[in-house]
């Protein structure tokens, strides 16, 4: 009975392959995968356990180990079982060309979730107050880092199975040309968006001004960023239009330094306009957060005597300024009139013609103040 099972085992055979020699060869795929999966699990464990010591660089391959693929390990066992078998030529080099398919795919599995994960930390680390990890430069450099590395593991697989990749990379690239022509003002767009998060102009909360455009930035996007305006409505600009615009970002602001002007009537007493500068000068003293620099007579105009004065407001909030210079202007109402200072008016000149009958009288100038 013992012979007859042996040597049903022995005899038949499935695609020139014995029974035996099969069963061997599937038990030494699954004793391989169950000692791989051991072997990745205690690997695993052992790094987790440096992890919680050691810091970021065992998390990250901690991580990377556990993205290892169940399935890609199991094709890679039955590789080894049939490694076991007698077979022809052309099925031995077919399994070779499929072992390095399933090392590649596992190796970029490993380095799609490592460029995940170090990206991730990389803007994390880096992040500032309202620039987060959905940024577009976080978005562009993973979605880049990606495509670059499955674009060199499919290559080298194709390589690998005999497919002439020369010909196929040149139409790549004469495709991609194309493309990029049929789509450059998106690119455009996106490379101003990496530009933006690079060098970093502004960042969502910042109170900005574009030309006739004011308001706070809500959304940096890949191809427009959003605006929240003062007036309530949303304003939405394609990037590359912001990059070739000047940007005054407010939110950056430290200091506000003021300059305001006024003028005082030529009918004003010497004695009085002597007095204007220190007089503004002791109004912008009279101030909190308010750092004095100059008040000077700047020239004579054509209608008054004009002063200009400077002075630093040390907080950047425009409620602020505007609070701090109107409690100056009330001073300088009240300290002028005490003093005898007059706020010139504009003047202007109109000339009469007389008429025919009126021609004797000549023509006449009133000054309308």
């Amino acid at each position: 009975m013992s012979d007859r099972i042996i040597a049903l085992f022995t005899d038949t055979t499935l695609f020139g392959v014995s029974v035996l020699n099969l069963l061997l060869a599937l038990t030494v795929a699954l004793l391989t995968f169950l000692v791989a999966r051991a072997a990745i699990s205690f690997m695993l464990h052992r790094v987790r356990r440096w992890s919680e010591h050691d810091g970021a660089l065992s998390q990250v391959l901690a991580k990377v180990l556990a993205g290892t693929s169940n399935f890609l390990l199991f094709l890679a066992s039955l590789l080894v079982g049939l490694s076991m078998l007698d077979l022809p030529e052309r099925w031995l080099t077919r399994v070779g060309s499929l072992w390095f398919v399933v090392a590649a795919l596992q190796i970029g599995l490993w380095a799609n979730r490592a460029i995940g994960l170090g990206l991730s930390r990389y803007f994390a680390r880096h992040r500032t107050d309202g620039l987060n990890q959905g940024s577009a430069l976080a978005t562009l450099s993973a979605w880049g880092a990606r495509v670059l590395l499955w674009s060199v593991v499919l290559l080298a697989m194709l390589s690998n199975l005999g497919v002439n990749i020369t010909a196929f990379v040149a139409s790549l690239g004469v495709g991609g040309i194309a493309v990029a022509l049929a789509v450059q003002n998106i690119l455009g767009d996106l490379f101003a968006s990496l530009s933006i998060a690079v060098d970093k102009p502004f960042e969502v909360g910042d109170f900005i001004v574009i030309g006739p455009l004011a308001g706070t930035v809500e959304h940096v996007g890949l191809k427009t960023t959003r605006i929240r305006s003062l007036g309530g409505e949303q304003i939405v600009m394609a990037n590359a239009s912001m990059i070739s615009s000047t940007i005054q970002n407010y939110k950056r602001l430290q200091e506000r330094r003021i300059v305001f002007e006024f003028g005082l009537s030529y009918d004003t007493p010497t004695e009085a306009v002597k007095k204007a500068p220190a007089i503004v000068e002791e109004a912008i003293r009279a101030q909190q957060q308010v750092r004095f620099d100059r008040a000077h007579l700047r020239g004579f105009g054509k209608e008054a005597l004009e002063f200009e004065c400077v002075y630093i407001v040390k907080d950047p909030g425009y409620n602020l300024y505007m609070d701090i210079q109107q409690a100056i202007n009330f001073h300088l109402l009240e300290r002028f009139s005490k003093v005898g200072a007059k706020f010139a008016v504009p003047v202007r000149a109109i000339k009469v013609t007389a008429l025919p009958e009126e021609s004797k009288r000549g023509p006449q100038s009133i000054h309308v103040g």
